[in-house]
């Protein structure tokens, strides 16, 4: 399962003709634009998508202005699709990092090479079926996402300013997200600061860690604050969290609720 058979690197290309394989195909387009043509459809497709190819499908590509990209060949991936697909890549470039590695270590003779494949054709599936899911989130609401999981240790992030950027309604903006994610912006940067200082004072409880200090690196910049506001979620302080090793506790984002008003 999962096994890459084959990685290849399109340079500025215009076509590729009509042709069939044995095994699955994923086509990441790094630049330019196009079309996959197959029996009776075709599928648009232009940079940072990829898209999946069935065995046994005849395709061609096709482009008026070019395109490049990097093309996989898997044997039996454990995927959800059945049917040709075009699937977006996510504001990280996850997977184009994921397609960069391949063909750098399918090309390579070092020892390592057979174990890596293997486990970049896992990955690679294991995205691919999580990102063709028909419930897909928003481009606004990953960048929100993106923004504040990059941001969330420094206390002079201001989240608003960033909301207000945006070309959309701060309301609007709110409330999708809330319905995306489950939670507003406010209240998902909050827990994740949470989150994070409970992972903390569990794993450097054994050398005492400062409680005002993991305070900071997540974000907040008042201890007190950070100890009301951490006791009301995991119903005790932060020091008797860490020295009584609270790790049954979970600290998963789907047993996140509100903590702070929204602003």
């Amino acid at each position: 399962m999962n096994e890459i058979v084959y990685v290849g690197r399109h340079a500025l290309m215009h076509t590729v003709q009509r042709h069939v394989h044995e095994s699955w195909e994923f086509v990441y387009c790094t630049w330019g634009e196009g079309f996959f043509r197959f029996d009776d459809t075709s599928l648009p497709y232009s940079q940072g998508e990829i898209v999946a190819i069935p065995p046994r499908v005849p395709h061609a590509n096709a482009s008026e202005h070019g395109f490049r990209n990097i093309h996989i060949n898997m044997q039996q991936p454990v995927i959800t699709l059945k049917e040709p697909a075009v699937i977006q890549d996510d504001s990280n470039h996850f997977l184009l990092n994921a397609f960069e590695a391949v063909l750098y270590h399918f090309h390579s003779s070092q020892p390592e090479r057979t174990a890596l494949l293997t486990a970049y054709g896992s990955l690679i599936s294991c995205y691919l079926s999580c990102y063709s899911q028909e419930r897909r989130r928003s481009d606004v609401v990953r960048e929100i996402e993106r923004q504040i999981i990059a941001n969330y240790t420094d206390s002079a992030y201001e989240l608003d300013r960033f909301l207000r950027s945006l070309p959309f309604s701060y309301d609007y903006l709110r409330k999708l997200f809330q319905k995306e994610i489950g939670v507003t912006p406010h209240q998902y940067l909050q827990d994740k600061r949470l989150q994070v200082a409970a992972e903390l004072l569990v794993s450097q409880a054994s050398a005492k860690g400062n409680v005002a200090e993991i305070a900071r690196m997540c974000g907040f910049r008042e201890p007190l604050y950070f100890s009301r506001v951490f006791k009301k979620k995991y119903g005790v302080s932060p020091s008797q969290y860490g020295s009584t090793g609270h790790a049954a506790l979970s600290v998963s984002g789907e047993e996140m609720r509100t903590i702070i008003p929204d602003e």
